[in-house]
């Protein structure tokens, strides 16, 4: 497990697709469709494959569930109460507090499993990934909603929560583990074709993630994106990496887990944002900036646990 060959190939190809779009080889059009298909289809293919033909008496670890959970737990309580009393302004509170520790496991977690850990970390990390995700999910909606500052009624709150309930990472991670609890075999046709459209997956979302990010609206406010990035890429994985210790983990079977902690702001956080009432300049320049500062905190995290 080499991480200087993981981390760089890995934001190598998210830095080709910064440099994609700004060459004008990815055009904005494509951004929206490109992301419908790998998030809809490519990589619940990929987790559900993956999940499927695993054997979750060997690989799912309930402490290491329970101690993630915990730890995101514990930062959305913090950088709340940070948010609180430092006066950080209404607008932003919800989507500074969404920042601190709502994390890019599908895209960027989940690569990071897969070409660090191998098949097996993978699907440790994709089932700790659907219990987490529907915990970001429901958090980052109480305090976005708390916060709002759209007055627009219940609709598009109600699209949202179908969208959260449907999140196709979340029911693929679900589905897989039924299949794997139950042992149902799945047709060789299905699983070949899964195969071939999993394989899309993560190339095509880090070249996506590249491609969305930007850096003009960061200097505006750069000292709070500072503050809610190393919350998400500092002390998560922090609070995470003390207690696997604490309660004597083996490192192979926490890094799954810490790879997730550690990941950079989800994208889908400036969507939510959009919707409740948030601050989506914020969003776009915390999940830009803790992208790339990812490349050296994966590096670090990573460097602690092997040696």
């Amino acid at each position: 497990m080499s991480i200087a060959t993981t981390i760089i190939p890995i934001f190598a190809i998210i830095i080709l697709g910064l440099f994609s779009r700004r060459t004008g080889f990815i055009q904005p059009a494509f951004l929206e469709p490109a992301n419908q298909l790998v998030y809809h289809l490519a990589i619940p293919a990929m987790i559900f494959r993956s999940i499927s033909r695993a054997s979750l008496k060997t690989q799912f670890d309930i402490s290491v569930l329970t101690i993630t959970m915990l730890s995101v737990l514990a930062v959305f309580a913090v950088a709340w109460v940070i948010g609180y009393f430092t006066r950080v302004k209404r607008k932003q509170i919800g989507t500074f507090v969404q920042s601190s520790f709502h994390g890019n496991l599908g895209y960027i977690g989940l690569a990071v499993a897969y070409y660090y850990l191998g098949d097996k970390g993978f699907v440790r990390a994709g089932i700790i990934a659907g219990f987490i995700m529907i915990l970001q999910n429901f958090l980052a909606v109480v305090v976005l909603q708390l916060y709002s500052t759209d007055t627009s009624g219940k609709k598009s709150k109600i699209k949202l929560a179908w969208k959260i309930l449907g999140n196709p990472v979340i029911l693929s991670a679900m589905a897989g583990m039924l299949f794997s609890f139950t042992e149902v075999p799945i047709p060789i046709v299905i699983d070949r074709t899964l195969d071939i459209i999993g394989g899309l997956a993560l190339p095509m979302a880090l070249l996506l993630i590249g491609a969305s990010l930007s850096f003009k609206l960061i200097r505006l406010q750069a000292l709070l994106v500072l503050f809610s990035s190393t919350m998400k890429l500092i002390i998560l994985p922090g609070i995470g990496f003390i207690l696997y210790r604490l309660f004597s983990i083996e490192p192979q079977d926490f890094l799954p887990g810490l790879i997730l902690l550690a990941s950079p702001t989800a994208t889908i956080s400036y969507v939510m944002a959009k919707e409740l009432g948030g601050d989506t300049d914020f969003s776009v320049a915390a999940i830009s900036i803790s992208t790339i500062l990812s490349a050296i905190t994966f590096s670090i995290w990573l460097n602690m646990v092997i040696s």
